[in-house]
């Protein structure tokens, strides 16, 4: 039999939520078609509508990627193991010193003019006693400069120890604010500092943890206007970021200024990392050339996200980012590290360099950064009827009769939900639609209106007149409506 493993953001899809199945096959092909068989709904999420195996789903074969093998033609035996890997956030007073780090802009890391002060000798001895580091290690980290994409559940753990390994500049991307529900996992901010701006607060608690590191803020979305300017100034990119068009942009303004990428990715209980830098390995394109379809792939607000699981990964990438500072062991180039928490396994893939890719196969200077929201078919959110909580409120009590459809999944409605309201899962409505009448007045809901939004477009296109989305979801009704509901 051969194992096929199945990732986490698509186990809901197999029956009994299985991680992995065993089928008999003696190919790739046959066996994804055994697979599929006994688990249709998984076929969606693996095969596009022509029956093709989507191209932002990879199979590995052990650890190869059959696309550089026989592709799905690819023979198997009893004894491997298939993977689905779908694409799944010194002495000198210190304005005085930074001015003299600006004048190395031009210089590789070991010739720019840094010192190491007496404290920092102190502050730094763990590192100047290791061979591979010592004095010149150290200066080369206290040269660097990294940008952060994102202060969240990766940022918060890699920057933070990035900062006190030395890195002697840190750039911060992020314009959110902090959230209750980010300070599981966002271990840069506490209680005190919901509501506040993250790459502020992010900026404090570096500044705190190290104040020999430089912190430099963008309170701005990362777009193809400001990337190319932004990354410029940097020696390293880390990739925290938490949805795909800032990851294809990040990836193509990488390779067109020929900075290394180190990537990660998360989801409940798995996570991956590798480095991408296309003048040595592959890029982000080579292993998903082009992105799935939006709402196809849950994110972490939709998916949920164990809290300890960033920190791990995120760590992953402070290691890789230091490792290539200092110039020293192996970097995760051309290798996809999948690390899996419920079974405590790390897998290692081998990723190869597509030469057909559509970014990194090409001349630098002509990639073109280009409107990366349409590319991966982000539009204008569709003109749907909404509901306010408060107008729906209004309504139910009034006597109009409306049937609510929560969307969520069955361990979010143990949590809260409203009363009378009937459970359908997004990814089970279009099997569960004929429950619906179009005579009646339906009000879709979810978390916090994204889900219930895509649900409500989807029944609006196949005929249904009489239904609205929640506006805010679930989360809004407790906040306006049921105070004493539960919120997560």
């Amino acid at each position: 039999m051969v194992r096929v493993l199945i990732p986490t953001a698509l186990r809901q899809y197999t029956e009994g939520s299985k991680s992995e199945v065993d089928v008999r096959a003696s190919t790739v092909s046959e066996a994804l078609s055994s697979l599929l068989a006994n688990n249709q709904k998984l076929a969606r999420h693996i095969l596009d509508e022509q029956g093709k195996l989507r191209n932002f789903v990879n199979i590995f074969l052990n650890d190869e990627d059959v696309r550089y093998l026989g592709g799905e033609n690819t023979k198997v035996s009893d004894t491997d193991t298939l993977r689905i890997v779908p694409a799944i956030a010194g002495g000198l007073e210190i304005v005085e010193e930074e001015q003299q780090r600006q004048r190395g802009d031009d210089l590789a890391l070991e010739d720019r003019p840094v010192k190491i002060s007496a404290r920092e000798y102190r502050r730094y001895g763990r590192h100047l006693i290791i061979p591979e580091v010592g004095l010149e290690g150290q200066r080369r980290l206290k040269s660097a400069r990294v940008l952060v994409i994102g202060t969240g559940g990766l940022g918060s753990p890699s920057s933070l120890y990035l900062a006190a390994a030395g890195v002697g500049t840190i750039g911060l991307i992020d314009f959110d604010t902090i959230d209750e529900t980010n300070l599981h996992r966002q271990i840069l901010y506490t209680d005190k500092d919901v509501g506040r701006s993250k790459v502020q607060t992010a900026m404090q608690r570096l500044h705190e943890a190290n104040p020999n590191t430089i912190i430099k803020t963008y309170e701005e979305p990362l777009s193809s206007e400001n990337a190319l300017e932004i990354f410029k100034g940097y020696d390293i990119i880390v990739d925290g970021t938490d949805n795909f068009p800032t990851r294809y942009l990040t990836n193509d303004a990488c390779v067109k200024l020929g900075k290394p990428n180190v990537y990660a990715s998360i989801f409940r209980f798995e996570g991956q990392t590798t480095v991408f830098d296309s003048k040595k390995g592959p890029c982000y394109r080579c292993l998903y050339p082009k992105p799935p379809p939006p709402g196809l792939v849950p994110s972490c607000a939709e998916g949920g996200v164990l809290g300890v699981l960033p920190g791990l990964v995120g760590l992953i990438q402070a290691t890789e980012t230091v490792k290539l500072i200092l110039n020293k062991g192996e970097p995760l180039i051309g290798r996809l590290l999948v690390y899996d928490a419920l079974g405590m396994t790390f897998e290692e893939l081998k990723i190869r360099k597509n030469p057909n890719c559509p970014v990194c196969s090409k001349d630098p200077s002509s990639v073109k950064l280009i409107d990366y929201q349409q590319f991966c078919g982000i539009e204008k959110a569709p003109d749907i009827a909404v509901v306010g909580p408060k107008e729906l409120n209004a309504e139910i009590e009034n006597g109009r009769k409306v049937k609510l459809i929560d969307v969520r999944e069955p361990h979010e409605y143990e949590i809260a939900h409203i009363e009378g309201s009937t459970l359908i899962p997004l990814g089970q409505l279009p099997d569960r639609v004929s429950e619906l009448d179009t005579a009646d007045e339906l009000v879709m809901y979810c978390h916090t209106g994204a889900r219930s939004a895509r649900a409500t477009d989807f029944l609006r296109g196949i005929g249904y007149k009489k239904v609205r989305n929640l506006e805010g979801g679930i989360d809004a009704w407790a906040v306006e409506v049921d105070t004493s509901m539960n919120r997560y």
